[in-house]
């Protein structure tokens, strides 16, 4: 029996013996099965809408051959996870911290959402991270800032927040560090002096983020660095001048901040300094000549500054491979023998220079300058003297502005080898003799400008030859004789200017060719004959000025199919006879006729235009009557002959009949109709009562308009709350007298609000206007502006509120765009526009730019302010036309606004970026980390159970899809307001009906 043990014993250690050699066999596919559950843990939590990953990760093959994956040879042990560019969405699972073995995690341009997992500091061998352009929120995990291994880390371009490491945190320790990217994300607090911990590191890129405080002084010991982007932040404080020990430094961008006193001298110091921005800061001092030194520099912006003194006369020589030279907006002064050396950069493109108090004549020398230039900035300057000829040696100009200086002499005929110049503008100055006629060989010719200086002698016929031309000006200057025939054939010109000449002649019919013109002024000369029938085919112009000239005979019928556009109409100081016609009452978007001092006659057309004495001007035409309050004296009745008095005893009696049954029905009628409006929900019959209120009620109701009752101050005018005597509370809209802008936007509010009545429309109540004062005496909103309370920190709406004033304001371009008789445009719409009265109802403001023009045109030129950047629709600034679709682009920008609290102008939009691509980005499968978080807190009217989160979800999602809708780039792509509202209303209903009350 003793022997039964024994050999149990020896079996034991037998199978021991032989498993032995095996044991490490046996754990390694322990560890390899941990890494296949970390990269299975992290497919499960992206979103692969390509299928990418799908067709690959899948357990037919070994995890080392999927897509993006690689393993190391001996141990089959993933080391390096790559999946840029696979258009992965979701977020990074934490399991990624269990690949142990891992050196390389690189998942940029994707749509990656979620925070960076803190685990990912647990990787000791970790070499790269890089997670840039993905959509990535909240703080970076502080380990990361202590992972000895890491040398190259890109987390640029995602929705980072939070501040970097100081002292009191964890250790910041990077020893291996060489590339550093957190630009284009919203971190904030200061930037961290430990950078200068990493003695290895050769880029630190911090740009566009909201880095306040100093530039810290500790970086310039880091002896290494060759990039340093700090740029577009709000850094403040002087430029340190440790940065001049970085002497390997080849970019430096600290542009876009509020950074005060000199520029160091220290810089000077950067041998290899090829790229450096400091614009749009408020430095002070001179350009330091030890800048000279860094003698590699191709790329230098010094403007929009406050730098004095004079540009270094050798400036050229010291940098002979500058191409981008920038110094415009400061307050430099000196001479302009810089050029001279400038001959010696070979590869110069542009040279901009405006708007400083620089006083010198150009010399020849500028057409030595390299023919790669292709834009030479010196408008508003002093500059002086005759424009070389020799500028006509620079082959590749695109752009030449030399407007606004003090420049004599004639134009160069040589400059008509500059075939590829796009722009010439030579205005204001004092330039003399003819216009060459060589221009017209500057085939590429889009915009020519002289106006203002002494030119004399004819048009060139040749300039007809330019067919790409659209802006042509060669206002008050000394030309006469008649306008070329060949200029009628520019049929892309949009705009012409030829006012303040001595030209002559009559009006062509081959001027009806342009159909495209945007603005006309020929006033000012000593053109003649009848004003031609044909300027009625020009349909789309804007401006038309004709004054102060000697056109006579009648004005011609077909002017009354100028209503689509025509904003501005000036025929004064002419010889012009007859009667005005009847149909200029339907010019509903001027904002200005004048036509006095003709020799007009008989009686002034009542109603449009001619009931508002602040758009018409009609003096020095005696022989008109009518229109009392535009000071004209009553028509008189027409001569009563004896024949006349017979014929009335027998035809009155029935007339009177006929007229007194006529009003009975009418009267019905209309008490019929009007009890029927009194049901309508978007009327209101309070808003048909407009109060006179005189100005010295005004001045008692505001204390004299003391700063105690200003409620706010814009550009135009200035708002004051007041009880006035009746108790009616109201908001006084003073507007700046002095001001032409401010007079265009008044008469164009009363204009419009005095012909619309909405309920979400904010109501006038009176105005109140002399030489010296103008006033809007408005409906007071107490709840303020939509604009506070999304962007104040002491207001806040919920999610239903927000609905309903986006509802609100829907209805109310609903009205405007589709159910007026007048089409209205708005064109500024934004969040400070939108009013919340007491019961946050929302009523739309500010119509100070707004157009009204007749029936259902789509769309019109205009040269008048566009509204404000963020809002506005592409290209608009560009073109200038004005519809109905760029409502709904701000519209749509608007529900944006409302429902993720991000304005379109943040910083983090700035360049390449907007707020409707940043939504793009994260819409459909991210949407909810773009929204106000606060909105997927609350309840609002919801019990809190597990189906609130979904139901807020899909109706923001909703929202989200309607705002990007209405925002696309393309004005055809966008939907109609009157679709708008059922859509919304539709969102709302759904959002009611499937939430639970409580």
């Amino acid at each position: 029996m003793e022997v039964l043990p024994a050999l149990l014993f020896i079996a034991i250690q037998f199978i021991l013996l032989f498993l032995y050699p095996l044991q490490p066999a046996m754990s390694r596919p322990h560890n390899n099965f941990t890494d296949l559950e970390s990269l299975l843990a992290f497919k499960a939590s992206v979103a692969d809408p390509y299928g990418l990953l799908a067709t690959n990760w899948t357990a037919n093959a070994s995890f080392c051959s999927w897509n993006g994956v690689r393993c190391s040879h001996r141990r089959q042990r993933v080391v390096a996870l790559e999946l840029p560019d696979f258009f992965l969405g979701g977020s990074i699972s934490p399991h990624i911290a269990n690949l142990s073995f891992l050196s390389h995690l690189i998942l940029s341009n994707n749509t990656l959402t979620g925070p960076i997992p803190g685990a990912i500091g647990r990787l000791p061998r970790l070499v790269r991270l890089s997670l840039a352009n993905n959509s990535l929120s909240g703080p970076i995990p502080l380990r990361i800032f202590n992972m000895s291994s890491l040398v190259k880390v890109s987390l640029a371009i995602n929705n980072l927040s939070g501040s970097l490491p100081s002292d009191t945190d964890p250790p910041f320790m990077l020893p291996r560090l060489q590339f550093m990217s957190l630009s284009n994300n919203h971190l904030t607090g200061s930037i961290t002096p430990n950078f200068a911990r990493c003695s290895q590191l050769q880029v630190l890129s911090l740009s566009f983020n909201n880095f306040s405080g100093s530039i810290p002084p500790e970086l310039g010991n880091i002896t290494g660095l060759n990039i340093l982007y700090v740029g577009s932040n709000q850094l403040t404080g002087t430029i340190p001048a440790s940065i001049g020990k970085l002497s390997k430094l080849n970019q430096l961008s600290l542009g876009n901040n509020y950074l005060q006193g000199a520029i160091p001298e220290e810089l000077g110091n950067l041998l290899d300094l090829q790229y450096l921005r400091l614009d749009n800061n408020s430095l002070t001092g001179s350009i330091p000549m030890t800048l000279l030194n860094a003698s590699k520099i191709c790329t230098l912006y010094l403007s929009e500054n406050n730098l004095t003194g004079s540009i270094p006369a050798t400036l050229g020589v010291s940098w002979p491979q500058l191409e981008f030279l920038n110094i415009h907006t400061n307050q430099l002064t000196g001479r302009l023998d810089f050029i001279n050396s400038l001959s010696n950069c070979r590869n110069l493109q542009r040279l901009i220079l405006s708007k400083n108090k620089i006083s010198d004549f150009l010399p020849d020398s500028l057409g030595n300058l390299s023919t790669s230039l292709n834009n030479l900035v010196l408008n508003s300057n002093y500059i002086k003297g005759i424009i070389p000829s020799t500028i006509g040696n620079l082959s590749g100009l695109i752009g030449l502005y030399l407007g606004e200086n003090e420049l004599t002499g004639e134009i160069p005929s040589e400059f008509s080898r500059l075939k590829g110049l796009q722009g010439m503008f030579l205005y204001n100055n004092r330039l003399s003799g003819y216009i060459p006629p060589e221009l017209g060989l500057m085939t590429g010719l889009n915009a020519l400008s002289l106006e203002e200086n002494a030119l004399s002698g004819t048009i060139p016929y040749s300039l007809g030859n330019i067919s790409g031309l659209q802006i042509l000006s060669l206002a008050a200057n000394g030309l006469f004789s008649s306008i070329p025939d060949s200029l009628w054939r520019l049929s892309g010109l949009l705009l012409l200017n030829l006012s303040g000449n001595t030209l002559d002649g009559s009006l062509p019919q081959q001027m009806g060719n342009l159909k495209f013109f945007d603005k006309l002024d020929l006033s000012k000369n000593r053109f003649s004959g009848n004003i031609s029938s044909i300027l009625g085919n020009l349909q789309k112009i804007t401006y038309l000025d004709l004054s102060n000239n000697s056109f006579d005979g009648e004005i011609p019928s077909s002017l009354d199919r100028l209503v689509i556009n025509v904003e501005y109409m000036n025929l004064s100081y002419n010889r012009i006879s007859g009667t005005i016609p009847k149909s200029f009452t339907n010019l509903g978007k001027l904002y200005s006729l004048d036509l006095s001092f003709n020799k007009l006659q008989g009686p002034i057309p009542e109603g449009g235009v001619f009931s508002n004495s602040s758009i018409v001007s009609l003096e020095g035409n005696p022989a008109l009557c009518g229109a009392l309050k535009l000071g004209f004296s009553p028509c008189p009745p027409p001569s009563n002959s004896k024949s006349n008095l017979h014929l009335l005893k027998y035809i009155l009696p029935p007339i009177v009949l006929v007229v007194l049954l006529l009003s009975c029905f009418c009267t019905r009628l209309i008490f019929l109709r009007r009890g029927k409006k009194l049901k309508l929900p978007s009327e209101d019959a309070s808003l048909n009562t407009i109060r006179v209120i005189s100005y010295r009620e005004l001045v008692r109701a505001t204390d004299n308009f003391s700063k105690a009752n200003l409620v706010g101050r814009g550009s135009f005018s200035s708002v004051f709350k007041r009880h006035l005597d009746d108790g009616l509370i109201t908001a006084v809209k003073v507007l700046n007298s002095e001001n032409q802008s401010a007079l265009r936007s008044f008469d164009a509010e009363y204009y419009v609000l005095s012909k619309i009545r909405h309920r979400n429309l904010v109501r006038i109540i009176s105005m109140c206007s002399n030489l010296d004062f103008m006033a809007l005496v408005l409906q007071f909103m107490r709840n303020g502006s939509l604009e506070q309370w999304l962007h104040s920190h002491n207001y806040y709406l919920n999610l239903l509120q927000r609905i309903n004033i986006m509802v609100d304001v829907s209805l109310a371009f609903k009205y405007l765009h589709h159910y007026h008789p007048h089409v209205v445009v708005h064109r500024d719409l934004k969040p400070s526009n939108v009013l919340l009265d007491e019961n946050m109802t929302a009523h739309v403001s500010d119509f100070g730019i707004s157009k009204l023009f007749l029936g259902d045109s789509q769309s019109i030129l205009s040269a008048t302010a566009p509204g404000t950047l963020g809002y506005m629709a592409p290209k608009y600034g560009s073109t200038g036309k004005v519809s109905r679709k760029g409502d709904v682009y701000s519209f749509g920008i608007l529900l944006l606004e409302t429902f993720t609290r991000k304005k379109p102008t943040d910083a983090m939009f700035d360049g390449e970026l907007s707020l409707r691509q940043w939504v793009t980005r994260a819409y459909p499968s991210t949407v909810l980390e773009i929204v106000d978080p606060d909105l997927l807190k609350e309840s609002v009217d919801i019990q809190r159970e597990p189906s609130s989160p979904i139901i807020v979800g899909q109706c923001l999602s909703s929202l989200i899809e309607l705002g990007l809708s209405c925002s696309r780039d393309s004005p055809q792509e966008r939907i109609q307001m009157r679709n708008v509202v059922p859509k919304l209303q539709k969102i709302k209903n759904d959002f009611l009906s499937k939430s639970p009350r409580s």
